[in-house]
């Protein structure tokens, strides 16, 4: 088995076009045509975890956080960034990171949290949009249904929960093919063809866009295929940033928060004033969610669990929410877990191993 078959896994679950702009996702280094030994994951890169997937040959790292965020001019091995590529470079490890693509799944990091955390009727916090498209096309009535179910082995037609949608409207079509034409249906240089088509339109995730297209051009019976794609504004409720769910019965908030310590292992928490004694609703955002908590407040969570929050964002609860920061590495220490998840499924019987490495630079004095 290749590196390349492990990495196609991870970004079937985690498709690389739904990151942030801002990040880096994918290949850091290495060659992924190469034989894998066995995978560790991390949630970061440091010389200490390569040091670790070589005592264990592993010349494969999955890790959540990119190595690399920002072009680099030099190697030299003035920094950790650099010297991790070098020692990575010199034992052919290949480094791989699943970052905010995985952060944007709705099976990904934060719904991890709140299963965590035992939450239910999960939905996510703010859903993408421009992610999806709607392609129309125009088919010979009797190939409608080879069209339609190429489409849909190829992806297209999910909405949530159901698959195999499509709208189909019956018409009749014309062309007139020139002397260098090759029509299915009539002759080169003939008269003009009516024809009954069936106007099929799907839905197109971005990342299977390529893909459907393919299967579109492959499975059409006509020589020139007619066909729009068009980008649309509608939001995309399974991909996008945080989460927010339930608690079975309200919790008094001094409860919930030992609960939070112990299930997420988190030494402290940095909290706003408690302006709800009972937590029902709660919204999660692994790593910096600050972004989120006007999110959070519309959707009525009683507490908006994240981490990086700054002194003066504090203040932006206004006593309609309690803020609790527990740290960006406790809130993000669990996506190995849907990593291993992942890779185990394809491949059960593979050396896959947890790094047992802290990579978490925050340390707290008590």
């Amino acid at each position: 088995m290749q590196i390349k078959d492990i990495i196609q896994e991870i970004e079937q679950f985690a498709p690389l076009p739904y990151q942030e702009s801002y990040d880096n996702c994918g290949v850091q280094v290495g060659n992924i045509q190469q034989e894998c030994t066995g995978v560790l994951l991390a949630l970061d890169i440091t010389e200490e975890v390569i040091e670790e997937a070589l005592s264990r040959n592993c010349n494969l790292v999955v890790a959540h956080h990119p190595l690399i965020f920002s072009g680099i001019k030099r190697i030299t091995g003035k920094n950790m960034v650099e010297r991790c590529i070098i020692q990575a470079i010199s034992h052919n490890i290949t480094l791989y990171a699943a970052h905010t693509n995985m952060d944007n799944m709705q099976a990904g990091v934060n719904r991890k949290i709140a299963e965590k955390l035992g939450l239910s009727d999960c939905r996510i916090l703010r859903p993408t949009n421009q992610n999806l498209y709607k392609l129309y096309t125009y088919v010979p009535y009797d190939h409608a249904d080879t069209v339609r179910d190429a489409l849909f082995a190829a992806g297209a037609g999910q909405i949530g929960n159901y698959g195999e949608c499509s709208f189909n409207l019956q018409g009749r079509g014309t062309f007139r093919g020139n002397e260098a034409s090759n029509p299915a249906i009539g002759v080169a240089g003939g008269a003009r063809e009516v024809v009954d088509e069936v106007k099929i339109e799907v839905l197109v995730p971005v990342h299977l866009k390529q893909a459907i297209l393919k299967a579109l051009q492959q499975s059409h019976p006509y020589e020139e295929v007619a066909y729009e794609l068009i980008q649309l504004a509608n939001t995309n409720q399974t991909i996008g940033a945080g989460m927010i769910g339930t608690l079975a019965e309200p919790a008094d908030w001094g409860d919930f928060f030992h609960h939070i310590k112990d299930v997420l292992q988190v030494s402290c928490i940095r909290h706003t004033a408690i302006v709800q004694e009972k937590i029902r609703k709660v919204a999660v955002c692994g790593g910096s969610g600050s972004f989120l908590l006007p999110d959070a407040i519309a959707a009525g969570a009683d507490i908006f669990i994240t981490a990086d929050y700054k002194y003066h964002q504090f203040f932006e609860a206004e006593q309609k929410i309690i803020i609790a920061d527990i740290g960006h590495y406790e809130s993000e220490q669990f996506t190995v877990e849907i990593f291993d998840a992942i890779i185990n499924k394809k491949f059960p019987n593979f050396a896959v191993y947890l790094s047992t490495t802290k990579t978490n630079p925050i340390n707290y004095f008590f």
